[in-house]
């Protein structure tokens, strides 16, 4: 089986689908690796290095010519859909919830579509393939050094003979992978960090790493089923929003990581929290997106200053601007991934598995995931199955998913070494999503 790697042409994306380590573990389960010219430049990663871990080098038009299954980081443009021919397979994180359109598309092309955002993370053996959660890492870490560019004044406390420098007072709103790294790396930057999440689970966590939890008495417990936040009624978010106002207030910098895929990001920082924000103060907006963000005014991709001296920064895609850590992870992610629906050589596709039935979205020319099949099926094709109700996010859930057994996942992915301060909170991944 020849997998190939793509070069990335989404603006401003800098990632790979696969490293050049990556090559030599595929090879032992018969799988070549294909990659096309200058795939890994933006990752920092030469064709040469590709080539001395066993990958051919090819042009774009070779590429998919020859693949069997292509592998990418983001969903393909339209061109690439059009070059894929029936029988082939597409492997990356293809968001077929916020774009059913695309999922159609490649089904009517007949084209396997295998999409790593729909991994089950429940599974304990689905940790390695966990791309959500790498990526998570990344732009959680990512967001706190953006925030500390962009204040004018020190993280730390530092006292010098030009006098003495309170350290920075961060808020992060939404506790899960990305709002707990960003925790992380405020503490380790200096700052005294506050986080808050609906979840009252999350307190330990939180605490583990040196922070302080936020408790708002005007919303009782916010637990849901499956780990998820429970939706809020309107008069707890309102009483939520008014209290919240408070603590942003008195913070410097306010990180947000709520995402609802798909959907509108909840509404965190509103107009009124920002006017009492003082002049200097930082937000950044990790749920900003074309449909809205977790801060009012927010736009993605774009920083802009308030009339009353608040920066506002619109996060978009973190995980590309770390770019050769984010590509080691994701690399690891997707060759887990393609070994497991790897058999003699070649992709064995079974929705029977319940890994393969989270991550397989189309097959043999119809969609087949439950939950992308109602969302938007070409002509004549009825979904097969009901779609299924996917679990609803809570609005301050970190990527709209819990904490509880970050830890591990994180582990699973290579970012925290086998003992350290999540132990003493972190819950077992099973039965868990993060």
């Amino acid at each position: 089986m020849k997998a190939a790697v793509i070069k990335e042409t989404a603006p401003g994306e800098k990632r790979v689908a696969l490293v050049p380590e990556a090559v030599t573990r595929l090879r032992p389960a018969g799988i070549e690796v294909l990659v096309e010219r200058g795939a890994g430049e933006g990752a920092w990663l030469s064709d040469a290095a590709y080539a001395d871990a066993g990958a051919t080098i090819v042009s774009d038009t070779e590429l998919y010519q020859a693949a069997d299954v292509v592998l990418t980081v983001t969903k393909p443009p339209a061109s690439v859909v059009r070059q894929l021919r029936p029988g082939q397979a597409i492997v990356g994180m293809l968001a077929p919830l916020a774009d059913p359109e695309l999922a159609a598309a490649l089904a009517a092309q007949g084209v396997t579509a295998i999409s790593l955002d729909g991994l089950p993370r429940t599974l304990s053996r689905a940790q390695p393939m966990d791309a959500l959660t790498s990526q998570s890492n990344v732009a959680g870490y990512k967001a706190a050094l953006v925030g500390a560019t962009e204040f004018g004044r020190f993280f730390p406390l530092l006292i010098t003979a030009a006098g003495t420098a309170r350290p920075a007072r961060v808020l992060v709103l939404g506790t899960g992978v990305a709002g707990l790294q960003a925790i992380g790396t405020a503490r380790r930057l200096g700052a005294v960090v506050s986080g808050y999440d609906v979840r009252p689970t999350s307190k330990s966590e939180v605490e583990s790493l040196g922070a302080t939890f936020v408790a708002l008495t005007s919303v009782s417990d916010a637990a849901g089923q499956g780990g998820y936040a429970r939706e809020l009624t309107a008069d707890e978010r309102q009483a939520q929003q008014d209290e919240l106002t408070g603590h942003i207030a008195r913070h410097d910098v306010v990180i947000t990581t709520a995402q609802v895929p798909g959907r509108r990001p909840p509404l965190l920082v509103t107009e009124d929290a920002i006017k009492a924000m003082t002049a200097g103060s930082v937000i950044v907006d990790m749920g900003a997106s074309p449909l809205g963000g977790n801060v009012t005014g927010s736009r993605p991709g774009e920083t802009i200053v308030t009339g009353n001296g608040i920066t506002i920064i619109g996060a978009d895609n973190l995980p590309a601007t770390v770019p050769t850590a984010a590509s080691n992870a994701y690399s690891r992610n997707i060759s887990a991934l393609l070994l497991h629906l790897t058999k003699d050589g070649a992709l064995a596709i079974d929705t029977g598995d319940d890994i393969q039935a989270g991550v397989v979205i189309t097959h043999d020319g119809r969609v087949v995931h439950a939950g992308v099949a109602g969302l938007s099926a070409p002509p004549g094709q009825k979904p097969t199955e009901t779609p299924a109700e996917p679990p609803p996010p809570g609005p301050v859930a970190g990527e709209a998913t819990p904490a509880a057994g970050a830890e591990r996942r994180a582990q699973a992915n290579g970012f925290l070494p086998k003992t350290g301060p999540l132990s003493e909170g972190g819950a077992d991944v099973d039965g868990t999503r993060d």
